[in-house]
């Protein structure tokens, strides 16, 4: 059955990835976006906990997981957000629908798996508008930030089981993209404004290795660990900066007034930074697992798309997860509810980004629920996301934020030798 489904799913979600406003946050107003989770709807749902993998669900957080798989496994997530945006002097709301991933993952042998797929990296989706008056002189001057776009990345891995304990694999990622940017300024006493509109078309490659590890510590209890290395890597940006003289217009875009001029801008290459990831857990295998998991990025080097546009700068950035799941019993023949997983987590993160001095930081408590589909290893997950980035302080922005993400993860056999014609 996968093979029917796999090839309609691709076509009708691979282009809505590529063009898609995965955010609102006008935190996305910083470097090239947000950063979007990489990983699974289960791990998502339990915190963005990455130490465990099975043979039937993909582990996107960490390549060696593709030796692991006994069953080709392809999986599609998609997202539903809505936010409340905070600050000091007012309010607003926000909701997005995105597709999160779309990936397969093959047993080549009963050690050699890989993997590929494709995935947003970066989001880029704001709206801003400052309106700044001065008592003594009645003069009015308003400025208005809208940005679209992001980042996306292919990628393909294949991860080894070298034995029972011991996995390693490495994937590679061609990141891609486009980010558009558009300002308006308008004074009360000028007929008309202006308006700056910049375009960088992204590329770069990059890659991670991974490891992961387990080992029987009684009949039951199993030990789990898992460690994650980006090297630092280079996206290559071509821009374009183009000014014009705009009217404005009420409920209306601004209307383009005479001819618009090009400005010469140079090409730039931002450095992704490295990121190193370490996990660690305990549970009985098609029971419960409780772990945690730490992850460090050297986000101190990274610099925005235009200097002379952007005021964040950023910090090394960090982020701790924690959380499990449980399954009353998986061969249960008489509870549907006592087969299914259920999935919690808890995140704190902070994103390496700094305005006016201030580290925003992101926390957020998961909740998920995985429906095994009887009669097949296929198994539909459902997962929740609340949490809470940035703050009111010094004139900032709140988001509190709620994400539903649901994913289908579904499992056949391939290349199996027939054994009668």
């Amino acid at each position: 059955m996968i093979k029917k489904v796999i090839v309609g799913i691709c076509l009708l979600f691979a282009t809505g990835t590529f063009a898609q406003e995965g955010t609102a946050s006008p935190y996305s107003f910083y470097g090239i976006g947000d950063i979007r989770f990489k990983g699974n709807t289960e791990n998502r749902s339990m915190g963005g906990l990455g130490v465990f993998t099975d043979s039937l669900h993909i582990n996107l957080q960490n390549p060696a997981g593709y030796g692991q798989l006994k069953f080709t496994t392809f999986t599609l997530s998609g997202s539903y957000n809505t936010s409340d945006l905070r600050t000091n002097s007012g309010d607003g709301k926000a909701r997005r629908t995105a597709v999160d991933y779309l990936a397969l993952g093959l047993p080549i042998t009963k050690k050699l798996g890989v993997g590929f797929g494709l995935l947003p990296y970066s989001s880029v989706g704001y709206k801003i508008q400052n309106i700044e008056t001065s008592e003594e002189t009645s003069i009015t001057k308003s400025k208005q930030f809208f940005g679209t776009g992001g980042v996306n990345r292919a990628f393909l891995g294949a991860g080894y089981k070298i034995n029972s304990n011991l996995s390693v694999g490495v994937n590679l990622d061609y990141n891609f993209g486009e980010i558009e940017t558009t300002s308006y300024e308008f004074w009360n006493t000028i007929q008309y404004g202006s308006r700056e509109l910049n375009t960088s078309i992204i590329r770069g490659l990059s890659f991670n290795t991974g490891a992961m590890w387990n080992k029987k510590v009684t009949e039951k209890l199993s030990v789990y660990a898992s460690l994650v290395y980006t090297p630092e890597s280079t996206l290559r940006l071509s821009n374009v900066r183009n000014i014009a003289i705009v009217q404005e217009r009420t409920n209306s875009n601004p209307i383009v007034i005479g001819d618009p001029q090009e400005i010469d801008v140079a090409d730039t290459r931002l450095k992704l930074p490295s990121k190193f990831a370490f996990g660690a857990g305990i549970g009985e295998a098609n029971k419960w697992l409780l772990g945690a998991e730490y992850t460090f990025q050297n986000t101190s080097n990274f610099a925005n798309r235009f200097q002379d546009i952007s005021t964040g700068t950023y910090e090394n950035s960090s982020k701790l997860s924690v959380g499990g799941y449980f399954i009353p019993d998986y061969d249960s023949f008489t509870s549907y509810m006592n087969r299914m997983t259920y999935r919690a987590g808890f995140r704190h993160e902070n994103t390496g980004l700094v305005i006016a001095d201030k580290s925003i930081n992101d926390t957020a408590l998961t909740l998920g629920l995985g429906f095994p589909i009887s009669g097949s290893f296929s198994n539909v997950n459902l997962g929740f996301e609340y949490g809470k980035r940035g703050t009111k302080a010094l004139n900032l922005v709140e988001e509190n934020y709620l994400n539903v993400i649901l994913s289908f993860s579904l499992n056949d056999q391939w290349f199996v030798r027939r054994k009668y014609n």
